[in-house]
């Protein structure tokens, strides 16, 4: 399936506090956004891949969204694995295509924890909330706590990544949050759940975004103007919650990483740009390490002294990443690995033939990798 099928158009609403704002709208106008760029009719569409939105769930969603775009798709639905779900449904779209189920597909999320709930991410997780254990960072924080005693990991290495994704959302102008971290603002910031700091964590935000994706063949025939070929995908999966797992360093981007590269017949040598899953910044740092760029436990080293900035050794998450262009799950880093392919990113890696994107779900339950080509 290499290169069979592309990424023909990308679209996203504003990010950041949307009030008044329904998930169905922003759908709309992330897909209407995603086939203008491709240069396609939606009357062409006969997939629909839909991320639920976690801040109010409802049944048949996909055929809400599908209602509201005013299409019939002959395929499609709702799904659900947390923040991997985005690069999951363009892999399925990707299958769907390749065998014959549809030709053309949107695959869109839109959410609103900002203005409307963020239960989702505050609820108790099971029986361990009566020892305190609420909301997703309490999770992230037992995992970086264990990869510092472990591995050696330091607050002024996670530091380094916050640095690097404020940087670069500050030269990003879509960014929600475009304001520099220096390393004594990173330092003093107030304490969320030990060891993570505020400036660890991801925002929190309203907002829409979708991509096209379609044959090669049928780009060509509908003369998509700039579609970027799929070269791998992966996904990886584990069903153990954090405190039942045999160990805490190491994440499903192992075998999700290992089943894009095969398929894309790559190395991490290969990459020059990465968009990494960055919902806290343990979690690129954590991806680094499990897709190969470094050795387990070096992670920490890598992203040191700029080596994840742009001239870095792998500039990471150049649109800000959830850091600080959005807090959406996932499908900004689709887009902006996109941009980086056709040499339209604001902060453009030079002569970016290859992207790597990252999607996770859960508190590292779910992941998929994704690994995109220039034409």
């Amino acid at each position: 399936m290499r290169g069979n099928v592309v990424i023909a158009g990308v679209g996203h609403t504003a990010y950041g506090k949307l009030p008044g704002r329904s998930t169905d709208s922003m759908n709309v106008e992330a897909c209407r956004k995603a086939l203008a760029d491709a240069g396609v009719d939606k009357d062409s569409v006969d997939g629909l891949f839909v991320k639920y939105p976690t801040s109010g769930h409802r049944s048949m969603y996909g055929q809400t969204v599908a209602e509201a775009l005013g299409i019939q798709p002959r395929i499609g639905g709702v799904w659900d694995q947390g923040g991997a779900t985005n690069i999951s449904m363009i892999s399925f779209a990707a299958m769907a295509i390749e065998n014959g189920q549809c030709e053309v597909a949107l695959v869109t999320i839109a959410d609103n924890p900002r203005t409307g709930t963020r239960q989702a991410y505050e609820r108790g997780w099971g029986d361990d909330a009566v020892f305190g254990w609420f909301g997703t960072p309490a999770g992230y924080a037992m995992i970086a706590r264990r990869h510092m005693e472990e591995l050696g990991t330091t607050h002024e290495q996670l530091g380094a990544i916050a640095m690097a994704a404020r940087r670069h959302g500050a030269a990003n102008p879509d960014a929600q949050l475009r304001k520099p971290l220096s390393a004594e603002d990173y330092a003093t910031s107030r304490p969320v759940v030990d060891p993570l700091r505020r400036d660890d964590c991801c925002l929190i935000s309203d907002g829409g975004a979708a991509v096209v994706v379609m044959s090669a063949e049928r780009a060509r025939q509908l003369s998509v103007p700039a579609p970027v070929p799929i070269l791998g995908f992966g996904q990886g999966q584990t069903s153990w919650e954090v405190a039942q797992r045999p160990q805490l360093t190491s994440t499903a981007a192992v075998v999700s990483g290992r089943t894009a590269f095969e398929m894309a017949g790559m190395t991490p040598k290969d990459i020059h740009v990465a968009q990494l899953y960055d919902c806290f910044t343990i979690a690129p740092l954590m991806t680094i390490e499990d897709y190969g760029f470094c050795k387990k436990g070096e992670g920490g080293h890598f992203v040191e002294d700029g080596g994840v900035e742009l001239g870095g050794a792998l500039p990471l998450n150049t649109s800000g990443g959830l850091l600080s262009e959005t807090g959406m799950p996932g499908m900004q880093l689709v887009i902006e690995g996109v941009r980086q392919v056709r040499g339209t990113s604001a902060n453009q890696v030079p002569d970016a033939s290859t992207s790597l994107v990252s999607n996770q779900g859960g508190i590292m339950h779910t992941h998929s990798t994704l690994i995109l080509g220039s034409a």
